[in-house]
């Protein structure tokens, strides 16, 4: 079984992510290490500000490890906010049937009454070098984005509307 978890920033994939290696003790793989390591290496030009480009340059890579886990029975959560609304088009129904998806959002009264909260909670698991650019606005209109693009594919979405925790806890159980 291969889990994906995706979502606007701040969300809480990375929380997500190892709360689920705890529980099923099924290993997770971060696209941020990914994408930080091409950046790093100087293999690509891109910067982390880059996300739109570097969907489409990370997705074919991620595509194709879901893709060996699936036909190595093994299982894998892969965490991160590059996989594109369309992420079906790129398997066939043997794929398909081995993949669990889940995608979280916080909706905008979430993000009024816990902004504060939200932020302080962003280097929980990954530490953020630079977290100056996260406003309201900006978590709300990242959220949109998720919310209309994945929704317009026809994917559900865990959306946060009042705890967190009792959020998190639905998509574990």
């Amino acid at each position: 079984m291969v889990i994906i978890i995706t979502g606007a920033s701040h969300v809480g994939k990375t929380i997500l992510a190892q709360r689920m290696l705890e529980k099923y003790k099924y290993p997770y793989f971060s696209i941020d290490h990914l994408k930080m390591g091409l950046i790093r290496s100087g293999i690509t030009d891109f910067t982390p500000e880059d996300d739109d480009e570097l969907t489409d340059y990370l997705w074919p890579i991620v595509r194709e490890i879901i893709k060996t886990a699936i036909e190595n029975e093994q299982n894998l959560i892969v965490e991160g906010c590059y996989i594109p609304f369309d992420w079906r088009n790129s398997f066939g129904e043997q794929y398909l049937q081995s993949i669990r998806f889940i995608c979280l959002a916080m909706s905008d009264e979430y993000i009024d009454s816990h902004f504060e909260e939200i932020k302080s909670h962003g280097s929980d698991i990954e530490t953020r070098l630079d977290d100056s650019n996260c406003s309201d606005e900006q978590l709300k209109q990242d959220n949109h984005q998720i919310i209309e693009g994945y929704q317009s594919n026809g994917e559900q979405i865990t959306l946060i509307t009042e705890s967190f925790d009792d959020s998190i806890r639905g998509v574990l159980d």
